[in-house]
């Protein structure tokens, strides 16, 4: 029954490969549970108060919320879109509501800007639009967007394990470890992580990625009993040597009571009696730009990474993902958390050999029981868990010999779109910049034809978005 309905023989794959790729993907992006509660639950709103209206933070009650979102969603994706997707909610546009839109007003108005932004984007995929834009994209600026993407990835990994770090001062902004040096236990774990799952990639061994996560957080739990390292952040002082995120420590309790009360504390249109209605229009429009291509970059990068994608670029069941997400953005600002979106930590289980929505189901359950085992969640740390991104990253680099370097129509888009995402640590910054050369490099061209009107919209819309501060000075 799994096979027939998951298709998992057509594409080449097998249930204990789902699972496996489920489970790593979980590992790879269970942080969020953890992290999300650190952004939006340490901001505070235009009166002051903590997210659920309080005057103190619950970052339990964020907690929770996140992995029951992540959980149901990440399910959604598995059950109706069939494909190896997780969501949770979006880092970046979480900092973005929290830093940038809740600053403004009240948290539940800024939930209600949330769930708005989530409404137009499903309005989009229903009419058929978002389907067509991602369409109308050229099959070699979609390869651009997965190899830029897996740099990102691959960034985000070696920044999270403390290998590369930002400088205090100096001509460059970043540098390796800590001024220059590798420094602390967290990083042998971090290299011992990324080392034996490369040999075990290299011996073809079955669930390297899973095995190394696993061991790796062994290895780091070994170490913080024995030394008591402790955290590179206690909210006071910095610990360069200090473990990332989590402490992987064995916690006192396993199990504690999840609490829901966060969901529905949101207000649609209360935004407009803070703020002026142009400005209103401004940040959802930010918010569903950076949603909406996000997502088609995450999308395309898992289909090419998992063979899924045909000959013109596009992705099976592409109208269900694109609503299964859409939905998932609404849902977010519901559940008070943010606007959920899809995960390019979802490419690990994919380099796990996960290829349908049975491994999105996997995920999905495990977010669900962590919203009872968070304290065993908090067991690994960055240091354990990146390898794998930087591994995926690797991955998904190779396809750049699929570029048409010699059509500078092609490979310039391309060239910018691959360095700008980790250069600027923003995966729409990086896909606007491609399409917008792209369509100035055809127009000099003479080569109109060649630019789809879609596509000259779309590059349109990101001129404004890049423009956003200038727009926002001249309306005021």
């Amino acid at each position: 029954m799994l096979d027939s309905y998951f298709k998992i023989s057509e594409r080449g794959s097998t249930v204990g490969r789902e699972v496996r790729g489920g489970l790593v993907t979980f590992f790879t992006m269970a942080y969020i549970v953890a992290l999300n509660p650190l952004i939006i639950g340490l901001a505070k709103d235009a009166d002051g108060k903590f997210i659920g209206g309080g005057d103190a933070p619950n970052l339990p009650l964020v907690a929770a919320m996140t992995a029951l979102m992540a959980g149901i969603l990440t399910i959604l994706m598995g059950v109706v879109g069939n494909y190896p997707l997780a969501l949770a909610t979006g880092l970046g546009l979480n900092t973005f509501v929290a830093v940038g839109i809740a600053s403004k007003m009240t948290w539940a108005d800024a939930m209600g800007l949330v769930v708005l932004e989530g409404l137009i984007i499903t309005v989009l995929v229903l009419t058929g639009f978002r389907t067509a834009v991602f369409k109308a994209v050229p099959a070699q600026l979609k390869i651009a967007i997965s190899v830029g993407i897996g740099l990102f990835i691959a960034l985000i990994g070696l920044v999270d394990a403390g290998f590369v770090r930002r400088t205090s001062s100096g001509p460059v902004p970043v540098t390796l470890g800590d001024g220059g040096t590798l420094v602390g236990w967290p990083i042998i774990v971090f290299a011992f992580g990324l080392f034996l799952t490369i040999g075990l990639m290299v011996k073809r061994t079955k669930a390297a990625i899973l095995i190394g996560i696993v061991l790796a957080t062994a290895l780091a739990v070994i170490i913080e009993t024995t030394l008591k390292i402790g955290p590179n952040f206690d909210g006071k002082n910095v610990n360069p040597k200090g473990w990332g995120l989590n402490v992987p420590a064995m916690p006192k309790d396993i199990v504690a009571t999840p609490d829901f009360s966060l969901f529905g504390q949101f207000n649609l249109f209360g935004s407009l009696d803070r703020i002026p209605l142009i400005t209103v229009i401004l940040l959802v429009f930010t918010l569903l730009l950076s949603d909406f291509f996000d997502t088609v970059g995450t999308v395309t990068a898992i289909g090419h990474e998992a063979g899924l994608i045909d000959k013109d670029g596009n992705i099976p069941n592409n109208d269900r993902i694109l609503l299964v997400d859409s939905i998932a953005a609404a849902a977010g600002g519901a559940g008070s958390i943010s606007s959920n979106t899809s995960y390019i930590e979802s490419a690990s289980g994919v380099g796990e050999g996960a290829r349908t929505g049975l491994a999105s189901v996997v995920t999905g359950i495990c977010f669900l029981l962590t919203t009872f085992l968070a304290p065993l969640v908090a067991i690994i740390p960055y240091e354990a868990a990146t390898p794998a991104l930087v591994i995926v990253g690797f991955l998904m680099m190779t396809q750049i010999k699929s570029i048409d370097w010699d059509d500078y129509g092609i490979a310039i888009p391309a060239f910018l779109t691959v360095i700008l995402m980790p250069f600027t640590y923003n995966i729409s910054v990086g896909i606007g910049a491609g399409f917008v050369t792209h369509v100035v490099i055809r127009y000099i061209q003479g080569r109109r034809k060649d630019v789809h009107p879609l596509l000259l919209l779309v590059s349109g819309l990101f001129m404004i978005y890049f423009l956003t501060s200038p727009i926002n000075a001249w309306v005021g």
